[in-house]
Protein backbone atom coordinates (compact mmCIF):
# COMPACT_ATOMS: atom_id res chain seq x y z
CA UNK A 1 0.00 0.00 0.00
CA UNK A 2 0.88 3.14 -1.10
CA UNK A 3 0.85 6.25 1.65
CA UNK A 4 0.26 9.89 0.67
CA UNK A 5 2.91 12.32 1.90
CA UNK A 6 1.81 14.93 4.17
CA UNK A 7 3.54 18.59 3.91
CA UNK A 8 2.64 21.34 6.29
CA UNK A 9 3.22 25.13 5.35
CA UNK A 10 3.36 27.27 8.28
CA UNK A 11 3.65 31.31 7.46
CA UNK A 12 6.89 31.10 9.65
CA UNK A 13 8.67 28.06 8.24
CA UNK A 14 7.75 27.74 5.33
CA UNK A 15 7.78 23.54 4.07
CA UNK A 16 10.19 20.97 5.60
CA UNK A 17 9.52 17.54 3.77
CA UNK A 18 11.07 14.37 5.97
CA UNK A 19 11.96 11.71 3.73
CA UNK A 20 10.69 7.96 3.86
CA UNK A 21 10.13 6.91 6.85
CA UNK A 22 11.24 9.97 8.78
CA UNK A 23 8.42 12.36 10.88
CA UNK A 24 8.76 15.91 11.47
CA UNK A 25 7.85 17.23 15.08
CA UNK A 26 7.09 20.43 16.62
CA UNK A 27 8.21 19.55 20.44
CA UNK A 28 6.30 21.02 23.26
CA UNK A 29 7.18 23.94 25.22
CA UNK A 30 8.76 23.07 28.93
CA UNK A 31 6.90 23.49 31.91
CA UNK A 32 7.82 26.65 33.92
CA UNK A 33 6.54 25.41 37.20
CA UNK A 34 7.01 22.12 38.74
CA UNK A 35 4.10 20.37 40.29
CA UNK A 36 4.66 22.58 43.86
CA UNK A 37 4.86 25.57 41.85
CA UNK A 38 8.87 26.29 41.71
CA UNK A 39 9.56 28.41 39.00
CA UNK A 40 12.13 26.36 37.42
CA UNK A 41 15.00 28.51 35.15
CA UNK A 42 16.17 27.55 31.55
CA UNK A 43 18.87 25.48 32.65
CA UNK A 44 16.58 23.64 35.05
CA UNK A 45 14.04 22.74 32.67
CA UNK A 46 13.88 19.33 30.93
CA UNK A 47 13.45 19.03 27.17
CA UNK A 48 9.72 17.13 26.98
CA UNK A 49 9.65 14.22 25.47
CA UNK A 50 6.35 14.92 23.42
CA UNK A 51 5.29 16.90 20.64
CA UNK A 52 3.16 17.63 17.37
CA UNK A 53 3.69 15.73 14.15
CA UNK A 54 3.79 18.20 11.69
CA UNK A 55 4.67 16.25 8.19
CA UNK A 56 5.33 13.00 7.76
CA UNK A 57 7.60 10.99 4.91
CA UNK A 58 6.13 9.12 2.03
CA UNK A 59 6.99 6.16 4.22
CA UNK A 60 9.80 3.39 4.36
CA UNK A 61 10.07 1.67 0.94
CA UNK A 62 9.44 -2.46 1.16
CA UNK A 63 11.46 -5.05 -0.65
CA UNK A 64 8.31 -5.30 -3.29
CA UNK A 65 9.08 -1.57 -4.31
CA UNK A 66 5.57 -0.22 -2.39
CA UNK A 67 5.40 2.12 0.50
CA UNK A 68 4.46 1.17 4.13
CA UNK A 69 1.66 3.55 5.85
CA UNK A 70 2.41 5.27 8.77
CA UNK A 71 0.43 4.99 12.72
CA UNK A 72 0.80 8.77 12.83
CA UNK A 73 -0.51 11.46 11.48
CA UNK A 74 -0.56 15.49 10.58
CA UNK A 75 -1.84 16.40 14.21
CA UNK A 76 -1.15 13.64 16.34
CA UNK A 77 0.37 14.46 19.45
CA UNK A 78 3.00 11.92 20.41
CA UNK A 79 5.63 10.45 23.02
CA UNK A 80 9.17 9.80 22.00
CA UNK A 81 12.26 8.36 23.27
CA UNK A 82 14.55 10.63 25.05
CA UNK A 83 17.04 10.95 22.13
CA UNK A 84 14.88 10.04 19.60
CA UNK A 85 15.31 12.12 16.34
CA UNK A 86 18.05 15.53 14.96
CA UNK A 87 17.50 19.10 16.20
CA UNK A 88 16.90 21.19 13.37
CA UNK A 89 16.44 25.08 13.22
CA UNK A 90 14.61 26.56 10.33
CA UNK A 91 13.62 29.98 10.17
CA UNK A 92 13.99 30.50 14.09
CA UNK A 93 11.68 27.50 15.00
CA UNK A 94 13.30 24.26 16.57
CA UNK A 95 11.74 20.75 15.34
CA UNK A 96 12.70 17.16 15.57
CA UNK A 97 13.23 14.74 12.40
CA UNK A 98 13.03 11.37 13.70
CA UNK A 99 12.35 7.95 12.20
CA UNK A 100 8.54 6.77 13.01
CA UNK A 101 10.28 3.61 15.05
CA UNK A 102 11.33 6.25 17.74
CA UNK A 103 7.69 7.52 18.34
CA UNK A 104 6.53 5.71 21.14
CA UNK A 105 3.13 6.59 21.29
CA UNK A 106 0.02 8.40 20.71
CA UNK A 107 -1.41 10.89 23.20
CA UNK A 108 -5.30 11.13 23.42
Amino acid sequence: MATKTSTTTHKKTGNIRPLGDRVLVKRAEAEERTAGGILLPETAKDKPKEGTVVAIGEGKQLDDGSRSTFAVKPGDRILFSAYAGTEVKYLGEEFLIMREEDILGIVG
